[in-house]
């Protein structure tokens, strides 16, 4: 006979001020708030990547599911809706350590993962009209500050040589065509990236629920009780009776109690640019570029009805509580201030409108949290730094764990080794500290 279980949440999400991204769509009008009792077949806690991928998913391998997901904030105020906008198809570090036998077909493994999100979307998109201003197939560069960056990215290119995989290296002459500027040493296009809106991607998505699948906004999950006849998910004003859950909250997993001492948070940092006038940079009016270097500066150029603004991404820092305070992103806005004039040092003028913070949850081994954690619960959570695409992947599989549906994609997330458990405290604390400076130490310009 199956026990009863409770997992209370210890805490709610606390994404902080709006990101840029939001501030620059109309307002969303949330879908109402649960405030009676449901029952479904499946409850999705999270409508971020991979909530929501994992119910269209759902929806797809079995259209007479019910379906509620429920979130605690509004659609793309979370996570999903917080990071530079980049769909990367390739690994980020396959130009670092040996590259044998065993690396290729990890690498491999990581860009079936990557094109499985890709194609998630890139469906969606060509169905539902969606515009390049929301989901773009455009490639993505990256670029070199210094000539470490410069060999760096030859490096890479030469792994990608090895993967088959179509690039271009390109000169100082050739980047400042794209970028305008002329602070970058070379850079690398690869063309199977994807630039998206990522607070209007998920709000479309989002608006794409229909009949037997609901979202529920403004709806946190306060607990989940488990028993041999179902599951509960109790939630301020109603609960959602089902017979299965999807655990799509990332870091907040452990809110739970699911991952403890398997998870870091850490919260990386955004600001963008007042508009400005396209005339007054040359190159591209829109491209996105991420570092040479790990740790580095991500910049993106985007273009809007009021001119154009440029993104910088850049600092991390390790926050165990989820959530960061004024002074994180003051010190982080610091830094963007400076990496943008670095860049731009013909229009350093320009004042930062929008700046802003987003979680993700790492591993020690970074693997993520993944499948069932307990009876009746499955998780998809633990993006390690690539949401857009690890996120999505991992609500797509889940749902297919669910169903019973089998497929290469959940053969890679079943091979994954469980989290290993972190160091004791103080240890994680101090060394997670300290291993993120050292890194951005170590980026330097890049």
């Amino acid at each position: 006979m199956m026990t009863s279980k409770t997992f209370r949440a210890r805490r709610l999400p606390a994404h902080g001020v709006e990101s840029g991204w939001a501030a620059l769509l109309p307002p969303r009008t949330p879908t109402p708030e649960l405030d009676r009792a449901i029952t479904v077949d499946v409850v999705i806690i999270g409508a971020g990547f991979a909530g929501l991928a994992a119910a269209m998913q759902l929806a797809d391998l079995d259209p007479r599911l019910s379906v509620a997901v429920i979130d605690a904030d509004v659609v793309g105020n979370g996570a999903s809706g917080r990071n530079s906008g980049f769909i990367i198809d390739l690994p980020h570090d396959i130009s670092s350590g040996n590259f044998g036998v065993d690396a290729v077909s990890k690498s491999h493994n990581e860009i079936v993962v990557a094109r499985t999100a890709i194609q998630h979307y890139a469906r969606l998109a060509e169905e539902n009209g969606w515009d390049k201003d929301v989901f773009d197939r455009s490639g993505k560069y990256s670029v070199a500050m210094t000539d470490a960056g410069t060999e760096h990215l030859a490096t890479y290119s030469s792994k990608l040589n090895s993967l088959g995989e179509p690039h271009q290296l390109l000169g100082a002459e050739e980047i400042e065509e794209v970028t305008g500027t002329r602070s970058f040493k070379s850079g690398l296009f690869t063309p199977g990236a994807v630039m998206v809106q990522p607070t209007a991607l998920v709000r479309a998505i989002a608006d794409l629920f229909q009949e037997p699948v609901r979202l529920f906004e403004r709806t946190p999950a306060l607990s989940i009780e488990t028993s041999s006849s179902g599951c509960t998910v109790k939630t301020p004003k109603g609960e959602v009776r089902a017979g299965r859950v999807i655990l799509a909250t990332n870091g907040h997993a452990e809110s739970f109690g699911f991952g403890s001492g398997e998870l870091l948070h850490v919260f990386t940092y955004a600001s963008m640019t007042e508009p400005f006038d396209p005339s007054t940079l040359a190159g591209s009016r829109k491209w996105g570029a991420t570092p040479a270097a790990p740790m580095g500066t991500t910049v993106r150029r985007i273009n809007g009805a009021d001119g154009d603004r440029i993104l910088i991404r850049s600092r991390y820092t390790y926050n165990p509580k989820i959530e960061v305070g004024a002074g994180s992103i003051q010190s982080a806005s610091d830094l963007h201030d400076r990496k943008f004039a670095d860049r731009f040092p013909d229009h350093r003028h320009l004042k930062m409108q929008y700046r802003w913070a987003g979680a993700m949850a790492l591993t020690w081994n970074s693997v993520p949290l993944f499948g069932q954690v307990e009876d009746r619960i499955f998780a998809a959570c633990a993006c390690n730094g690539i949401g857009a695409t690890k996120a999505t992947a991992a609500g797509i599989a889940t749902a297919e764990l669910v169903v019973g549906h089998r497929s290469q994609l959940g053969e890679i997330f079943r091979s994954f080794e469980k989290p290993q458990a972190l160091p004791p405290q103080p240890f994680t604390d101090v060394g997670a500290r300290l291993n993120l400076a050292y890194r951005e130490w170590r980026a330097g310009r890049e």
